[in-house]
């Protein structure tokens, strides 16, 4: 359900310098209170922020932390394809944390500096998914301020479920696979920072399971965005990078005979559509 791409399309393309407002015309009391709503409970952290030390996988724009049981992956959207239509190149635009049978997708975006956009992109997301998905949203108060809950029909092919494990698929109501679809819940958050909103999008058990949440919610306080100072068009992707230690993984693979430990590259279960 990404947005930057639809909402560029539909207005006038600015050029760098229209994304910054005169200083003398920021108002200080508006400029912080963005970043104050981010980390009234702990956070996500701005880098300039005084945060507390943990173990985290830098990302570039953004540091993720770790902990047992966490799983990592980068989507990547194409930025090359051959005649045929398949992917040549690409570039990391979301870190996808998996936990057990939950998942919680990161992507963090330039913002304006005197206000945040989850206002806007909370209701555009509950357009689309309503209008384009035909499903069915709804608003409620979460941890981190307003959040979207939204059930959206999710087809149940052949080769669908011949791609499940058999525990879920066993687990799936029989009226389900007869009708070939089954309601899909996903949660939308959203955290306005300074100049930057980090949007988090959770799949899986942890729309129930408290116990699963805890951790991927543990995850989302944790988080550091790295803005940097570039000038950037509001809505923007902030650039990822991919972490050291996914290398190193993929090195000592290779010197243990060839053995795929860790495959950082490999395309996690889509959660939103990155267009």
């Amino acid at each position: 359900m990404a947005f930057g791409r639809r909402r560029q399309a539909e207005e006038p393309e600015k050029g760098p310098e229209a994304t910054e407002e005169p200083a003398e015309a920021v108002d200080e009391a508006a400029e912080e209170a963005p970043a104050e709503a981010a980390k009234a409970e702990g956070g996500p952290w701005d880098s300039e922020d005084s945060f507390p030390e943990l173990q985290r996988l830098d990302f570039g724009s953004m540091q993720v932390p770790i902990a047992p049981g966490l799983g990592f992956q980068v989507n990547f959207e194409a930025t090359q394809v051959d005649e045929e239509g398949n992917p040549l190149d690409g570039r990391p635009v979301a870190v996808l944390v998996q936990y057990e049978e939950s998942a919680m997708q990161l992507q963090v975006f330039a913002a304006p500096k005197r206000s945040g956009i989850w206002d806007d992109v909370r209701r555009e997301t509950a357009k689309d998914i309503q209008e384009e998905a035909q499903g069915q949203t709804q608003e409620g108060e979460g941890p981190f301020g307003p959040e979207l809950l939204a059930m959206i029909p999710a087809a149940l092919t052949e080769e669908v479920l011949a791609e499940m494990p058999q525990e879920v698929r066993e687990q799936i109501p029989q009226e389900f696979v007869d009708q070939g679809w089954a309601p899909q819940i996903i949660r939308f958050l959203g955290v306005d920072g300074p100049r930057w909103f980090l949007q988090a999008v959770v799949q899986g058990a942890a729309i129930e399971d408290e116990e699963q949440w805890q951790v991927l919610e543990d995850v989302l306080r944790g988080v550091v965005v790295v803005r940097g100072d570039a000038p950037m068009p509001p809505r923007d992707l902030l650039e990822l990078q991919i972490p050291k230690e996914f290398s190193e993984a993929g090195e000592n693979g290779e010197e243990q005979g060839g053995e795929e430990t860790f495959n950082p590259f490999e395309r996690g279960p889509e959660i939103t559509e990155v267009r």
